[in-house]
């Protein structure tokens, strides 16, 4: 199975405040950014889970600012799964400065999988299982690395 290698982002001067420092509110924007481009990735595009029938609403979200990024700091976003139930998925995020490799915020965003068409909780493994084994599979590799 392929690694993914992180979302790579130049922040846009709108994103800055006066003293040129990205505005905290825009991190929450990139994790959102770095888990869409994941899940391309792993050829879930966004489009694709709702054409299914899923929505996977943001249930919770925390960010730790490290060190500031400024509006000339190009920054690597790795996305990992923390936790895959079937019904819940996790995930941490790691911005790091793409020269140094710096550590400059992490973060976390809590999910659910919910019918488009009722916004009931969905249980993948018996409604899409094919979802269901992409995730269970990229959840299991990320751990099996992780012990290495």
């Amino acid at each position: 199975m392929m690694t993914y290698s992180g979302y790579l982002r130049q922040p846009h001067y709108y994103e800055t405040d006066q003293m040129g420092i990205i505005h905290h509110s825009n991190y929450i924007r990139w994790f959102e950014e770095a888990r869409v481009d994941w899940l391309a990735f792993l050829d879930l595009p966004y489009y694709k889970i709702e054409e299914a029938g899923i929505i996977i609403p943001v249930l919770a979200v925390s960010c730790e600012y490290k060190e500031m990024i400024r509006y000339e700091d190009a920054v690597k976003i790795s996305v990992k799964i923390e936790q895959y139930t079937g019904t819940r998925l996790d995930f941490s995020y790691q911005i790091s400065h793409q020269k140094t490799g710096n550590l400059l915020t992490t973060g976390t965003s809590k999910h659910c999988f919910l019918a488009k068409d009722s916004n009931r909780l969905l249980q993948l493994r018996r409604s899409h299982p094919e979802v269901h084994q992409k995730f269970l599979e990229t959840f299991e590799a990320q751990n099996e690395a992780s012990d290495d």
